[in-house]
């Protein structure tokens, strides 16, 4: 479905459930570990079995807490627990431990902007707050059977719930900011945001507003599930768009009074479904969680809690770009690597004394080779000294950017020092002297080039860097044509 041109704005919202990276659910103490047997990690007390009594996990509040802080949000000094009463067959106790009217933060904001400069959304946030998940629902039709299973192993499994204000205006910028969201709870250590292992799942809720006669009408609110992929959430929003102004267009103010819907988003088709009308917050009875003491939260133990962040990856970015002189581009880039490829970049930075020439090398050899070999910076065989040794010696002429490349490639193969690969290829710095001479045999033999040159096409001088390098594999190109022009001004 594709919509025609409109004046229609598109406003998104996002509900984000990130599973914190602890080893143990929240109010129990059995394992969180991906991919083990149906209903093996399960205890009375995630099973909801009568006479069990959940414990709080610290540690999964402390990264909670660290997400919101990293999000700007306004920490509550008291918080308490609440119960989200529904009935579904993976919810064992029939309702789910949450937060409802005091959630433990609120108020923050997350911005994202393309590199490239197409957009900068600053978007709001509601409220971070905790909960346990659900079970899984295992569905044989492929089996032939059409039973339907129930694996009880992330029930009471650890969530971080971030709900966004209304702010996003683009499926492209939903997208965009989902990744900034992931790459800033990785790098805090928060969460591993592993979509295909369930630990980062979003929800959209989209509607139009539309200028009709000097008001502005609003379709119902639609919230896609079943989005698997940042791409999937891509699509879905942008196919939800145009089916709401297509139905708007066909029933115009009727439309408004179709109650809020929750849809299926069907990969494979590319549309959204209708699953049923969206609950609201009365739907799901909330009450205050007897068993759970509330919790209280002091300005010391966030202060020790912000001691340990570091910096985010915005302003990181910022930083780098400011420091190095690369661009926003590139920064962006670097920083999605990693802390780690920062760090090794920065090193190698500092001793190339170029930060573009060092971010080149970063992008075209170093993760090139990484994206190809596998495995982290941190196992890499070449060292930061080693390529800043040969960004050096290019630097200084001794050979050009081709040459340092096949260079760096023994490096990496052997092992060996960049001195000791140089001298096994048989590498040697041309002096000024011999440079000169070749470059005055070359005019010599070449008198139609030289014509050429002294004609205004100094391209022409291209046609000595092959047989220059023919005479010397050692030659610098660059210094042959630099030369070769100096020496053809002088006739």
């Amino acid at each position: 479905m594709t919509a025609s041109p409109t004046t229609a704005t598109t406003v998104i919202g996002l509900e984000v459930h990130v599973q914190l990276l602890t080893e143990t659910k929240l109010f129990c103490g059995c394992s969180t570990r991906f991919g083990a047997p149906p209903n093996t990690q399960v205890c009375p007390v995630c099973l909801g079995l009568p006479g069990s009594l959940p414990v709080m996990n610290r540690r999964a509040f402390d990264l909670a807490v660290r997400a919101a802080l990293a999000l700007d949000c306004r920490i509550a000094p008291f918080t308490k627990w609440d119960r989200k009463n529904y009935f579904y067959p993976d919810l064992p106790k029939g309702y789910q431990i949450s937060q409802y009217d005091l959630p433990f933060s609120s108020d923050g904001t997350l911005e994202v902007a393309d590199p490239k400069g197409a957009f900068a959304r600053k978007v709001g946030i509601i409220r971070v707050h905790l909960e346990e998940d659900a079970g899984k629902s295992m569905h044989d039709e492929a089996a032939g059977t059409g039973d339907s299973r129930i694996d009880l192993n992330r029930a009471g499994t650890p969530l971080c719930e971030i709900v966004t204000q209304p702010d996003l205006r683009s499926p492209q910028e939903a997208r965009a900011w989902l990744g900034e969201l992931r790459l800033l709870l990785v790098w805090l250590g928060v969460s591993d945001c592993n979509m295909q292992e369930g630990s980062l799942r979003v929800d959209a809720n989209v509607n139009l507003h539309i200028p009709v006669e000097g008001r502005v009408a609003k379709t119902p609110i639609v919230e896609i599930k079943n989005l698997n992929s940042f791409r999937a959430v891509e699509r879905a929003i942008a196919y939800e768009a145009a089916r709401q102004e297509d139905e708007w267009r066909t029933s115009g103010a009727e439309m408004g009074r179709v109650p809020k819907q929750t849809r299926g988003w069907d990969d494979a088709a590319g549309v959204t479904r209708a699953q049923r009308h969206k609950e609201e917050s009365s739907d799901y009875r909330y009450f205050p969680e007897p068993d759970l003491v509330p919790v209280t939260v002091d300005e010391a133990r966030l202060a020790g809690i912000r001691a340990t962040m570091g910096p985010r990856p915005a302003a990181l970015r910022l930083r780098l770009a400011e420091t190095w002189g690369i661009s926003a581009y590139d920064a962006d880039v670097l920083v999605n690597q990693g802390s780690e490829l920062v760090a090794w970049y920065e090193e190698l930075a500092g001793l190339a004394g170029d930060g573009k020439v060092a971010s080149n090398w970063m992008q075209q050899d170093v993760l090139r080779t990484l994206n190809e070999r596998g495995g982290t910076i941190a196992e890499f065989p070449v060292r930061p000294a080693a390529v800043a040794d040969i960004i050096g010696r290019i630097a200084k002429g001794d050979f050009d950017t081709s040459r340092g490349r096949e260079i760096f490639a023994e490096v990496l193969a052997s092992g060996r020092g960049v001195a000791d690969v140089v001298a096994s290829m048989g590498i040697a710095a041309v002096s000024e002297e011999e440079l000169v001479a070749l470059c005055r045999d070359l005019l010599a033999a070449n008198p139609k080039i030289v014509a050429d040159v002294q004609g205004g096409k100094e391209q022409a001088a291209a046609g000595l860097i092959g047989q220059a390098r023919k005479k010397n594999p050692n030659v610098n190109p660059a210094k042959v044509r630099e030369t070769c022009l100096a020496l053809i001004r002088a006739m």
